[in-house]
Order: structure tokens, then sequence, then C-alpha cells
């Protein structure tokens, strides 16, 4: 049990956890500050958790040295955090009880990156399994350890680091007394949650995409992102062969005022601008994937409420990155709240930390090494020189990979995508349109959208990224196609882990098998078995979030991609979606 009268940190701000790591040495990072002045009892600088109506006993449960998690009197289950009914029964007997705090590590990374200010790297994260449920788990820090000794299966037991006066933060340490390996959960078997489809009568069928377009893309183009999303909605507009006119729906993820340079500010400013009179609109970021509001789109004109709905993403984080480090844009501090509540007290800040969680499973599980995923990065970056519009063209090797800098193991800098600024904009209207336009059409042969794992990045899926088998499921069961007839594959890659996710479950190849399927590289480049990414993908074309990976497939069925076209592409697979929620979609030509 510590104690210490240092003031209390904040969480670090969106858009320091949004920066690619090779600008995070020299960026200052926000001060941590205390709050109303107040002085708190703790001495690491991890941000705060907001305890709420629900969680306020778990932060407080240690007072006494007892880790408390919530038990279902039903059914004995634990779950974490605690929900207002049992997921497992559905009682609403649920009690906050004592557990051992004994567990086992099922999924572990070495942080090296500086997040916080005053919580220095390198620090352990860890899932830890509990003992009396391995279905409840808690991400959390192991400390009094060397990094080495922590590894999948190790034993840990619970201990307490007090950080306010009602907060009490469970860490863990070696359980010293059980030195031996623990069990680890097995994989779940998604096939029996599989629905069949709801109707004989595809609403795929009815629509087809006849635009798209795309603002300049660049580092730090210092351009308001309203002007990047116009410039892109023209250019995919006039590339259907439309005017603003005929555009009655607007589209968007996510939607609204979301921080971190990760929107316009949804369709309520669009439309302002434009002022298309719309019959419907659509934005928001519980879609499946960012792409999912172009699947929003086609459900619209599928049920003939729209005819053409003008889709879009804008993404500004590295200028809005560069204006909070010079000042000109001030991120309000807060406590920890939503999914952040229980990830940022360990400093879990950044998607890398948790999708590289999942990622030690795996090569736990499976075996493998660094290697395949510097495969998928050397890749990207070999496709990306064929793409004048890629913001990263040099060429890497596989010793440029190894020998860069580790940010969250088994992460190093290539592991990780590049935000940028820019737009993309999708045209998906009524099939009947689709010979009319001015370029060949592409048409939707089928949707994977099906939730079947747990919605959660570390009480569910930890062998992949989470919610990358559930999608892929789902859409086979909508086509007659195979695996086999995919020409082209456009796979999200946040990070290399995420590409290597989706081709597992995609079933490319079977779960465990990506390292031989990629071999060194030559399966998924140009010429090989199933090109991935040929225009970089986000490791190396930049992170337009989702739709750059949509609009490179379009490119790709209309023989538009130039030097980097796979020849005679038919079939397109496209996934988004770095995590909860994704989803794929199948396009044809």
């Amino acid at each position: 049990m510590n104690s210490s009268t240092a003031p209390s940190p904040t969480i670090v701000d969106a858009w320091w956890i949004c920066m690619p790591p090779d600008e995070r040495d020299t960026v200052g990072l926000p001060d941590a500050v205390a709050e109303s002045g107040e002085r708190r009892p703790r001495v690491t600088g991890r941000p705060l958790p907001q305890p709420t109506l629900r969680s306020a006993e778990f932060w407080a449960s240690g007072v006494d040295g007892v880790l408390r998690i919530a038990r279902c009197e039903s059914c004995g289950r634990l779950s974490h955090p605690r929900p207002p009914m049992c997921p497992h029964c559905r009682s609403r007997d649920l009690t906050m009880s004592p557990v051992s705090g004994r567990g086992v590590v099922v999924a572990v990374t070495v942080n090296e990156q500086q997040w916080l200010p005053d919580f220095p790297a390198p620090y352990i994260i860890a899932i830890v399994a509990l003992e009396e449920d391995s279905a409840a788990r808690l991400t959390t820090n192991i400390i009094g350890c060397d990094p080495d000794d922590v590894r999948v299966g190790t034993r840990v037991r619970v201990t307490f680091e007090q950080a306010a006066a009602d907060i009490w933060i469970p860490l863990f340490e070696l359980d010293d007394e059980r030195p031996n390996e623990g069990a680890i959960p097995e994989p779940e078997d998604l096939s029996a949650r599989s629905r069949p489809m709801a109707s004989p009568d595809k609403f795929e069928d009815r629509v087809a995409i006849t635009g798209i377009g795309q603002s300049a893309v660049g580092r730090r183009l210092m351009v308001d992102p309203l002007t990047l999303t116009v410039d892109a909605c023209e250019a995919a507009v006039a590339d259907a062969g439309l005017r603003f006119e005929d555009i009655d729906g607007l589209a968007t993820y996510p939607g609204g005022p979301i921080g971190g340079g990760l929107t316009e500010g949804g369709t309520m400013p669009v439309e302002e601008i434009l002022r298309i009179r719309p019959t419907w609109v659509s934005g928001g970021n519980e879609f499946p994937g960012q792409n999912g509001s172009i699947i929003a789109a086609m459900l619209a004109v599928a049920s003939g409420l729209c005819r053409h709905v003008l889709c879009y993403r804008t993404v500004w984080e590295s200028s809005h990155a560069a204006m909070v480090r010079d000042g000109r844009w001030v991120v309000p501090d807060a406590r920890a709240t939503g999914m952040t509540e229980h990830r940022a007290p360990y400093g879990a800040m950044s998607p890398a930390n948790w999708i590289a969680l999942c990622a030690s499973n795996y090569f736990h599980r499976y075996g493998g090494s660094r290697e395949t995923l510097g495969a998928i990065a050397v890749t990207a970056r070999q496709h990306a020189a064929a793409n004048p519009e890629a913001v990263y063209r040099e060429p890497i090797t596989m010793d440029d990979y190894l020998g860069a800098r580790m940010i969250s193991s088994p992460f190093g800098l290539y592991d990780c995508d590049v935000p940028v600024d820019g737009a993309v904009a999708v045209v998906v209207s009524a099939v009947d349109y689709a010979t009319d336009g001015p370029n060949p059409p592409v048409f939707v042969e089928a949707v994977g959208t099906q939730i079947m794992e747990t919605l959660s990045w570390d009480q569910g899926t930890l062998t992949h990224l989470p919610q990358s088998l559930g999608p892929s499921k789902h859409l086979w069961t909508r086509t007659d196609c195979s695996p086999d007839d995919v020409d082209v594959a456009l796979l999200y890659d946040g990070f290399t882990f995420n590409a290597l996710s989706w081709l597992e479950a995609l079933g490319f190849c079977e779960l465990g098998g990506a390292a031989d399927f990629i071999g060194d590289g030559s399966a998924i480049r140009l010429g090989g078995r199933l090109p991935v990414n040929p225009h970089g993908g986000q490791l190396s074309a930049g992170r337009l979030h989702g739709y750059g990976f949509f609009r490179e497939a379009v490119r790709q069925l209309r023989g538009h991609a130039d030097s980097r076209q796979v020849p005679d592409a038919e079939l397109a697979v496209v996934t988004a979606g770095g995590g909860v929620p994704s989803g794929a979609i199948l396009l044809r030509r």
C-alpha cells in the first residue's frame, strides 16, 4: 500500500494518443494539475478514474486489501466491470463480492512509450483472468518485477495503490507461492452464434457505388476540416456524374463534436454548407466499423428512402496535434471516464497497448515472431512506393523494422499507422442508376455486420483483434462467394496485427496460420496469391480511418489503380474498425 501527497494527474489528451510515435519525443505533454487544488494520496502519475454509480464500490474495495468483483447470486458467474444485469443468465441479483485476488496473466505488453507526463515508461500492462472465473478479467499493471519475468500464463496476486481518498487501484505482483504456469482461457467457438439471412431478398442487390472522391491528404496541412470534407464531396459527386441537387442523403462517421481532430463536425455543418435538403441523414460512432456509415447509406437507398447518398469521412489529427502543441487549441483536463475508466489508470492510453495485448495472447497460443508483423509493414511500404498519394513512400527493410524503437511490445514504430489530414467521400446510388454514370459501377456482393463476440477489449476475444471474427463469419453467410474468389483485400491496418487478424478471420488461412500464409511477404504483395492494401494501407499511405480502403477497393475494381493495379480484379473485400465495433464489405466489379 502506497501513499503520497503528489497532485493528481490528468488523462492524456486524445491528440497525444493519436500522434505518430516518431513525433511524440519532441512534443510537450499537458501538465499534470491537481483538481481544485486538492492534494491526494498517491505516488505515481497515473490518471484517476471517475467512479460512477456502478463502479464506485469496485474502486473503493481495496480499502481493506480485498478485491471485490460483481457476482451473480443466481448463476455464480463473475462480471467486470459491474453490469446492471448478469450477461450470462440475465439475473439482476448481483453483489460486489470478495474474491481471492489471485489470477493468471492472459495477455501482456511492455509499454515503452511515454504517454503520460508523470507515469514513466517502461511499465507492464496486462490482462489478468481471475482464478474464480477466467471470463472476468482486469486490465492492470504488473509491478515489483522485471518485465522479462512476466509472460502469458504467469500467476499473479492483487495488491493496491491508494490514488485518492476513495480510489484504490488494484495492481498485481508475481504470486511467488505458485510459480507454475496457469491455464489460459480457450478461444470461443462462434459458429453457433451465426444467424441465417433474415430474408433471401438481399438489400445489397439494390445499390451500387457510383462515385468516390478524396481531398488533399498529408501531414499538418493546416486546412479547415470542413474544407477538406467539401473538397472530397465535390470530387465524389462529380465522379458519379451527379450534381449536389441530385443528392438526397448524407451519412458520416463518427459525426458530432468528437475531439482529437477525428471529424469535421457531422452532418449538420456539412448540410449547412451544401444545403441539399436531404430526406435522410446519419452520423454516429456505433456503426460496424467506420465503413458502417456506408452500409447505413446502402440500407437507406435499398429501402427507397433515398436515391443517392453522399458518405464522407474526415480526419485532421495531424494539424490538431500541432495546434495543441503550439497552444492554439486548449484541451480540457478530466478524469478517465467511459471506456478509459478501467484503462487509463494503468497507462493503457493507446490502442497500441490494447491491441498489443491481443497480439501477445496470439503469439503465445499459435507461436510465431515479430517477423510476420514485419512482413506486413515492409509490404505496405513497398506498395506505397507506387502510390503518389501515400505520405510515406521510402522503402524499409526487415532490419529497419526490427531495429526501430519499441512502442508497446510486440509493436515497434513501423507497426503503427500514420495520422494525417484528409477526407474521403463515397456516393451510394440506386442500382438502376449504375450504368448511367461516367465511371464503371461497383456493386455490393455482401456485408458482414453481426456481433458474435463480447464487445470488449479485455473480457472477450484475446487471440485476435476484437470484432474481426464475428463480422467475417457473417460476411460469408450472405454470398455464394468464398475467400478463394477474392482478388484483392483491403484490410484495416491501424496496426500490423489488425491486418493479420482480418486475414485469418476472413478465412484466407486458418487461425494461427498467418505466418505460413504471409511468409516473407510475397504472398500479400502485388502479384502474390492475395494482394493486401496495394495503396500502402494506413501504415504508409496514412490513416483515413477506413474510408481510404473503400476508395482503393473501388479504384481496383474499376481498373483505375494505375501502377498498383491488380490485374483483372473482380472481387474485393474491405474491412474497417480497429477493434469494437468492426465490419466487412465484399464488393464486385
